[in-house]
């Protein structure tokens, strides 16, 4: 029998291989995936395959039915705002129009966090972004995409943790996701945009001076570009 260290592993790499397959449409819903079979598949014990079952019957991409089994739920059932189902679905052939959705989300949310920031941010959160959107300007110069992202991903966690909004603030996973899959998956241009940089540094600027409806319209302009680069690029 595995240790539960390895339990561990068997279960996270089934879950790695079982989540995207589904998210990606391999598995159409209604398809009915049997506990005998995922263990044959998969070369590990029954106990590994529920504990990875249970993980995306949490996420409602799978519900169990007594005597017919795991069965996939339809799309509309899946709880989309999960960072682990957004990464599948990313990582699909229908990457396009979840970038797309995803950005949408965003340019709903963001310019209004953004206004709220600068009523609400205090002084530390303040200061966070302006360190954040000068690091972001250094990396792009640099041309360095992986550490433009980790400052971009930083940046916008801040900005919606400083609304002041719970809701919105959980919604900064959701981002990271976003912008970490279109950097993965290279949907973005190889260097970073001089411009949205320039908006990521004045967003700060706006939010530190107070002045809500500025620190909103250029958020919004960076959520716009980010509309106008997944045209451009993944059409």
């Amino acid at each position: 029998m595995p240790q539960q260290g390895e339990s561990g592993g068997l279960h996270a790499r089934v879950l790695a291989e079982l989540g995207p397959a589904i998210a990606s449409g391999a598995y159409p819903p209604g398809t009915v995936l049997r506990i005998d079979e995922l263990e044959d598949r998969y070369g590990v014990s029954r106990t590994v395959v529920r504990e990875a079952v249970r993980v995306l019957e949490a996420m409602h991409l799978v519900e169990t039915r007594r005597r017919v089994g795991v069965t996939v739920r339809r799309t509309e059932e899946w709880n989309v705002f999960d960072p682990a189902v957004i990464r599948w679905r990313l990582a699909g052939a229908d990457r396009p129009r979840q970038l797309r959705s995803l950005t949408m989300l965003r340019t709903a949310v963001e310019p209004v966090a953004a206004g709220l920031a600068a009523e609400a941010a205090t002084p530390g959160q303040c200061r966070e972004l302006t360190v954040l959107a000068s690091d972001m300007a250094a990396a792009g110069r640099a041309a360095d995409l992986d550490e433009y992202l980790v400052h971009d991903v930083a940046f916008h966690r801040v900005m919606l943790r400083a609304s002041g909004n719970e809701m919105f603030a959980r919604l900064g996973d959701v981002v990271a996701e976003v912008l970490t899959g279109r950097t993965e998956h290279h949907v973005m241009f190889t260097a970073p945009d001089p411009e949205a940089v320039t908006l990521h540094v004045r967003v700060a600027e706006a939010v530190r001076a107070r002045d809500a409806a500025g620190a909103e319209s250029l958020m919004r302009e960076i959520c716009v570009g980010a509309l106008r680069e997944l045209d451009i690029l993944a059409p």
